[in-house]
């Protein structure tokens, strides 16, 4: 089967903890994974399920994290050759508008991985957490007016600017 090339990626991914199945905002599945259906219905009990199936508590990225991803996301498009079209860290997902000449699901691996490493390189993460979620949203975005719509829902849809910081040093 050929890989038909979209002009770019929207890629989003949650912290781990932010977003459990039978959350009020609805999450996805095996069976419940196709875009444009029904996403699982809210459901306390088996939110409070995989509540108590947490490892440690959710992770939320505060103002220096939010930092080192950023960073972190821009090198990596930088060293593999991919165009970043947008980005926006928030405290509980990230969001990336990525031109790659690879597979959605390598670039988020890729993003996710990097962004781990380099949080626990400058201590903001414990060596044992999970940062994020299995998995994330890979959305193709085949025409330029979906890529436009999709970098004014990063840049513009996701609430208040939120604090960086400025004059925090870059993480090798």
């Amino acid at each position: 089967m050929a890989f038909n090339q979209p002009k770019a990626y929207l890629i989003t991914f949650t912290c781990y903890g932010t977003r459990l199945h039978g959350d009020d905002r609805g999450t996805v599945d095996d069976d419940h994974n196709i875009h444009g259906t029904p996403v699982l219905p809210t459901n306390h009990d088996q939110q409070d399920v995989a509540l108590r199936r947490m490892n440690h508590g959710r992770v939320l990225l505060d103002a220096p994290m939010r930092t080192v991803v950023d960073r972190t996301i821009r090198g990596v498009c930088d060293h593999r050759g991919w165009d970043l079209l947008e980005i926006n860290v928030r405290t509980n997902h990230v969001h990336v508008v990525v031109a790659a000449q690879s597979k959605p699901e390598k670039v988020m691996n890729d993003f996710k991985a990097w962004c781990t490493r380099k949080l626990r390189k400058a201590d903001l993460a414990k060596p044992a957490a999970t940062i994020w979620t299995e998995h994330g949203s890979t959305r193709w975005l085949f025409t330029e007016s979906a890529v436009r719509k999709a970098c004014f829902y990063v840049r513009q849809a996701q609430g208040p600017d939120l604090p960086w910081v400025e004059d925090m040093e870059d993480p090798k």
